[in-house]
């Protein structure tokens, strides 16, 4: 795999926000700071992969969780492009950000499902207002309408940026930063890998 360097730092690390910022607590605290983020947010971008192999965004809204946590449900039109993405690519990926700029970014496969059971789990009401009621008594916009499934995302990898400051203290530390030119600390930087999400997903809860 190729790698892209503009410059040599010597002994310096040429990233300091990441040297300075990155945290690695124990994993429960790891993947309960990532969900409360998650749940505290709840909206993302979805990105799949076209049949044509370009990338599309689109705003979701978190509709449930399993698997320990790590299967993240969203409400679907299953007539709807996404479905075709994934159905010919299931890599995903979930973004989420905050109005301070903390954000996540999730990396994970992705299925549609279709099963009632599920659907009525999850469903909400105000999926008729998406969906749409077509007056053919099938396409009603109910937990019965075929066109409503559920897409999970089952993480693989993830990684996010969480404030351990409050604004002023960051908007104090960045003013430092910017007058002395040491990258501060303001920013809990963490990184799940793909052996802490399999380990996590087979701990007891």
């Amino acid at each position: 795999m190729s790698s892209f360097s503009n410059t040599d730092t010597g002994s310096k690390p040429a990233d300091p926000y990441v040297a300075k910022n990155l945290d690695d607590p124990e994993l429960k605290t790891k993947v309960a700071d990532l969900l409360n983020f998650v749940d505290k947010q709840k909206f993302c971008m979805m990105t799949t992969v076209t049949p044509n192999g370009l990338l599309a965004s689109r705003a979701m809204a978190l509709a449930g969780k399993e698997g320990n946590g790590l299967d993240l449900l969203f409400h679907t039109n299953t007539e709807s492009g996404k479905t075709d993405d994934l159905a010919n690519d299931s890599d995903i990926n979930l973004a989420f950000l905050s109005s301070a700029g903390e954000w996540a970014s999730i990396s994970g496969q992705a299925t549609v499902e279709t099963d009632r059971a599920v659907v009525k789990k999850y469903y909400s009401p105000g999926l008729k207002a998406w969906i749409g009621d077509l007056g053919d008594g099938t396409h009603d916009g109910g937990p019965e309408d075929p066109r409503i499934g559920v897409i999970r995302v089952k993480t693989v990898t993830a990684q996010y940026s969480v404030s351990n400051k409050t604004t002023v203290g960051q908007f104090v530390d960045f003013a430092k930063g910017v007058a002395t030119g040491e990258t501060p600390a303001i920013n809990k930087l963490r990184k799940l890998s793909e052996a802490e999400v399999q380990q996590w997903r087979a701990s007891p809860q």
